[in-house]
């Protein structure tokens, strides 16, 4: 796996910036332009955080009016990327509750037991230390999956993850360390066992 930053494009970095500051001067279509380099990424996070495609574009949708509102305030056009996959989660936690209120009171009025949630799936492999590291990445909780997510998936360095999640820099590299270390444990005792 390799850092985020190792593959980081400075050239589409400066292209979003360039983007958000032509849409903050009244042009339109920026954010058009904007939404079709982003949208993609963002749909994958609100996937991760909901693990429903269709509770995801929901969450999505709102999240790009309230990117629309809200980017004549960003004054930092480099704090995009923690800032806009920080919206989506506020909104997918929007949608999540939202849901749950509604299958609460689905559940209240038919009077039936609450359904269990599923277990992550998990795809089996030909390669044990590969299915080791799935089964300890299913095994983390939610919030260390994200946060390797963004990281290795999204590409987004510590200070962007730091906003996105709401945490201290400090604390996202700590947490970084530690998933590394618990998931090269468990490839290593794969190996071991193989």
């Amino acid at each position: 796996m390799k850092p985020a930053e190792a593959n980081h494009d400075p050239r589409a970095a400066v292209l979003d910036e360039l983007l958000i500051l032509r849409f903050q001067s009244g042009e339109s279509v920026a954010l058009d332009t904007l939404a079709s380099r982003w949208n993609a990424r963002l749909f994958r996070h609100a996937c991760r955080l909901t693990r429903d495609r269709e509770l995801a574009s929901d969450a999505l949708q709102d999240a790009w009016l309230a990117i629309a509102r809200g980017l004549h305030r960003l004054q930092d056009p480099t704090r995009f990327p923690g800032w806009a996959h920080r919206i989506v989660a506020n909104k997918c936690r929007d949608a999540i509750r939202k849901l749950q209120r509604r299958r609460r009171l689905t559940e209240e009025i038919a009077q039936e037991p609450k359904a269990e949630a599923m277990p992550p799936f998990v795809e089996p492999s030909v390669d044990p230390r590969l299915a080791a590291l799935r089964a300890a990445m299913a095994a983390l909780p939610d919030d260390r999956r994200m946060l390797l997510s963004l990281f290795y998936l999204e590409q987004m360095n510590v200070d962007q993850i730091a906003l996105a999640l709401d945490l201290p820099a400090g604390t996202v590299k700590s947490r970084l360390f530690y998933c590394r270390r618990k998931l090269r444990a468990a490839i290593e005792h794969s190996s071991e066992t193989t």
